[in-house]
């Protein structure tokens, strides 16, 4: 990331004056150009502005992947704002705990907790009210403050260190001016955003899915020459599980990088589609929203040094470390740290939550080792969090929505393997006693506090304790027996 070049609240006018025509973006089969899109966004920043929207203000955005979703984007950096971007479908318990800890200015296209300014979506046609114009150039101290759950089950918001500014030039990922990119995911979570947002930057056009569909991706990637995307495994598995006739059918000659992240990638899966694409077109990424450090391997190198997910990306050391702080010999187990150039907190800062350090070493909460030549190996996750889908699910935080439910006693919640999600959230529920407590009961109650991709993929009940005396919960242990398919034996 480069903290020079062009303030983000001009630069679709840039790419606009050097590439006139050009489409910044295609919805639904519709090419909106970057003069549209910056003009629109002007409009829209103007709108902000009569809800009180300034320079350093937090707008937390709650929308779906669509033109309003870019256009207010864009809009919040015009004003010299910053972006909290957040679910469209985050239930109101979850919201009110976010926005109690960013305190925005506003929120565009979710209810507010009281005393917070809310924008409903739909403002289209109130843009016409206000000029299109060019706005004063402005630079927001953070581009960005992508929310994330909290490993005590409160959220967390990650603010990013970079103000708006990007260099022109300079590609995100191997990304290349000009590239045409296609959007197969969410843009509330953090590497979407990350990755559609910088291939603007560099005056890309987005191809932007809307919901993601194994056979439409393809059928897009074709249509439109893409040429750089980003996906997260279940996406992969879900196209690989395509028909063969169907599969057979795709060559994508236009493709130069698909990059994957965010969730570990079966061996075969991966093998599958370097066999598919070829290995110079299949890359890993691996890193943290936080921005301390990361990795990164192309496919042959994986060849070479199968399960990897890299070498330390320039900008960035890596040391794993045991509890003590010790450096672990190569190929030994330990937790994996990194530690940016600039030093701790150059990168983001917390609103909700301490970092985790050691000296200037922050921690990423996975475990792994690295060979003699410096490639990182994942052995394990987190030790509680579940990844499913390519999304982080804190235990804690689902755990927090069981137990409110009278009926029940206490919860623990794992995570399971899943050949499609990768990994799937069961949660084990221990009932009050003589209660009359169902699957679907709960998870009804469930869906009222949390995101749908959190809730329960399974529930079993059990009358054996899930927590020892001290209150903690048995997870480890739970988890395991239940891969051996025995339940574990009370303490």
């Amino acid at each position: 990331m480069s903290n020079d070049g062009i303030a983000l609240s001009s630069i679709l006018a840039h790419h606009a004056r050097q590439s006139p025509g050009r489409a910044a973006l295609v919805l639904e089969g519709v090419a909106v150009p970057y003069d549209e899109l910056d003009a629109r966004s002007n409009a829209r920043a103007r709108l902000l502005a009569t809800q009180g929207v300034g320079p350093g203000d937090f707008v937390t955005v709650a929308l779906p992947n669509g033109l309003d979703f870019y256009e207010t984007t864009f809009a919040i950096w015009k004003l010299g704002a910053i972006p909290n971007i957040v679910s469209a479908k985050l239930p109101r318990l979850e919201m009110d705990a976010i926005l109690d800890i960013v305190r925005p200015r506003l929120v565009v296209g979710h209810l507010p907790q009281a005393g917070i300014p809310v924008l409903p979506p739909g403002q289209g046609a109130a843009l016409d009210q206000y000029s299109a114009d060019p706005l004063p150039e402005v630079v927001s101290p953070h581009w960005k403050a992508m929310t994330s759950g909290g490993s005590t089950g409160r959220p967390k918001v990650i603010v990013d260190a970079m103000p708006a500014r990007w260099n022109p030039e300079e590609g995100f990922l191997c990304q290349r001016p000009g590239d045409i990119i296609l959007n197969p995911g969410p843009l509330y979570h953090n590497a979407p955003f990350h990755c559609i947002f910088t291939g603007l930057f560099v005056g890309g056009t987005i191809v932007e899915m809307g919901r993601f569909d194994a056979l439409r991706a393809l059928e897009l990637i074709e249509a439109h020459g893409v040429t750089w995307v980003t996906m997260v495994p279940t996406m992969m598995h879900r196209i690989w599980r395509l028909a063969p006739e169907t599969l057979s059918r795709f060559t994508l000659p236009s493709l130069r990088m698909m990059l994957h992240m965010a969730a570990p990638c079966a061996t075969w899966l991966k093998e599958a589609w370097i066999g598919w694409l070829g290995s110079e077109r299949v890359w890993e990424f691996y890193g943290t929203t936080e921005g301390i450090g990361s990795t990164m391997i192309s496919g042959t190198d994986w060849l070479a040094h199968r399960g990897s997910v890299g070498q330390v990306r320039e900008g960035y050391e890596l040391a794993v470390l045991d509890a003590d702080g010790h450096r672990r010999r190569p190929g030994e187990v330990g937790e994996i740290y990194f530690r940016p150039h600039g030093g701790p907190g150059s990168t983001y800062h917390y609103l909700g939550s301490p970092s985790r350090r050691i000296g200037d070493w922050e921690s990423t909460g996975d475990l792994g080792s690295v060979d003699q030549d410096g490639y990182l190996y994942l052995s394990d996750r987190r030790n509680d969090l579940i990844i499913s889908g390519g999304a982080n699910i804190y235990p804690a935080e689902v755990e927090a929505a069981l137990d409110a439910h009278p009926a029940v006693r206490t919860s623990a919640v794992v995570g399971l393997p899943d050949e499609d999600w990768g990994a799937r959230v069961h949660a084990i529920v221990q009932p009050v006693e003589g209660a009359d407590l169902n699957d679907a009961d709960l998870l009804d109650f469930v869906a009222e506090r949390l995101a749908r991709f959190k809730l329960p993929k399974s529930i079993e009940f059990t009358s054996e304790p899930l927590r020892d005396e001290a209150g903690k919960v048995r997870r480890a242990a739970l988890r395991d027996a239940r891969l051996v398919g025995t339940p574990p034996r009370p303490d």
